[in-house]
């Protein structure tokens, strides 16, 4: 019997029976692994060899029970066969895509996105002799244009941060597909129960798992899904370069994750409220939020996602300081660099980048902007609260 995203949610991928009849996946937190005897050594040795799909574990570098709980549960939210669990979301991306791509390959990434990702891509993988073309999210006949014969891999944000533009996923699979390139989603704004990339083609999808699939502002994690083939090799480079995450963060993960449906969609109603209220407001010059009529992907949106997101960004009618005014007026939203909790969050990304005013206006930020990410907090304060601190213009 096929089970709902929000049923999934609670019990997807733990074991019916734990260890001690405990309720919770336990936190098994240890390094190391011991063997009874050689004789287990050896058949764990050619189950590995021979590419069983589940062999036990060995190092904690490598797999950990809790994290295999919290892949498992992943992986069935999102219908893949297979999540790893990263200590970050930067360091899934980074590792996928240096899994992936080799020397004089050619990487194709939608510009619109979070700036670490965009700082990895343009500043550290010419390192490796990786280039990297930026193209614009609404360009699809440039996305066309600019794959070469190198080209391995597009990399994407649906939606994106921190203007919320939609790609058209089938239009970006049909493309990759006819010149034989792997997509990748970032889809850390919408989580599986606003989008499931997998579902258009993509082929592999990616969370920081810190934002709303842990969503209470209290781990660090990364995931990335798809198909089993494929993250073999992401697998392999997790244990290399070492970017495995700890047993508590995963438990948290699991924790967190059990209410994810009842978040966002939370968040999904009180953003759209919110951004309502903003393109009303005669002291807001502009709404950026795909489920308003007047975003440039409106129609996408709606046939694409489930809901828009708790995260809505807008320009104020001032300067830098006047915006700052804004933000420190607020009463409920705490102040910091993230989203998908159950707290709100401001931000001014401006006040936040370490670039000058022109760097920051190449990259799109104006002084005016703000990001605002909706918690769960009942709509009506948060909405006061906004009334009043615009006063502050």
């Amino acid at each position: 019997m096929a089970r709902r995203l929000s049923t999934q949610a609670v019990h997807a991928g733990e074991e019916r029976r734990k260890p001690f009849g405990a309720l919770t996946t336990p936190i098994v937190q240890t390094s190391t692994y011991t063997f009874a005897d050689s004789a287990e050594i050896a058949d764990f040795m050619q189950r590995k060899a021979a590419g069983a799909a589940e062999v036990r574990d060995e190092y904690g570098r490598y797999s950990n029970p809790t994290q295999s709980a919290a892949e498992r549960k992943l992986a069935e939210l999102d219908g893949g066969e297979r999540a790893l669990l990263f200590a970050s979301g930067m360091n899934a991306i980074t590792t996928t895509v240096l899994a992936l791509l080799s020397s004089g390959d050619h990487l194709l990434m939608l510009s619109d996105g979070y700036h670490r990702t965009r700082e990895f891509a343009m500043a550290y993988l010419p390192r490796w002799g990786i280039e990297t073309t930026l193209v614009p999210v609404d360009r699809m006949d440039a996305i066309a244009k600019a794959i070469r014969p190198a080209t391995r891999l597009i990399l994407a944000e649906v939606p994106t941060n921190p203007y919320l533009r939609v790609v058209d996923l089938p239009r970006l699979v049909a493309v990759a597909r006819q010149h034989a390139v792997l997509t990748a989603v970032d889809s850390s704004f919408a989580t599986p129960v606003n989008l499931r990339p997998l579902e258009f083609g993509v082929d592999l999808v990616i969370h920081s798992a810190t934002k709303y699939l842990g969503g209470h502002n209290d781990l660090l994690a990364g995931v990335v899904i798809g198909a089993r083939a494929l993250l073999e090799k992401v697998g392999n480079a997790r244990g290399v370069l070492g970017g495995m995450g700890n047993p508590h963060d995963a438990y948290l993960l699991l924790r967190g994750v059990k209410t994810l449906e009842l978040r966002v969609r939370r968040q999904n109603d009180t953003a759209l409220r919110v951004a309502h209220f903003l393109e009303r407001h005669p002291k807001v010059a502009r709404v950026y939020y795909p489920g308003l009529a007047s975003h440039p992907d409106h129609a996408l949106a709606r046939a694409q996602l489930a809901g828009c997101g708790g995260v809505v960004s807008f320009e104020v009618r001032g300067d830098m300081q006047a915006t700052a005014r804004v933000v420190d007026a607020l009463r409920l939203p705490y102040i910091g660099p993230t989203f998908g909790g159950v707290e709100s969050i401001v931000e001014q990304p401006a006040a936040l980048l370490s670039l000058d005013r022109s760097e920051r206006e190449a990259a799109g930020i104006t002084d005016s902007l703000v990001r605002y990410a909706a918690g769960i907090e009942d709509a009506e304060d948060l909405l006061e609260d906004l009334a009043q601190a615009l006063e502050h213009i």
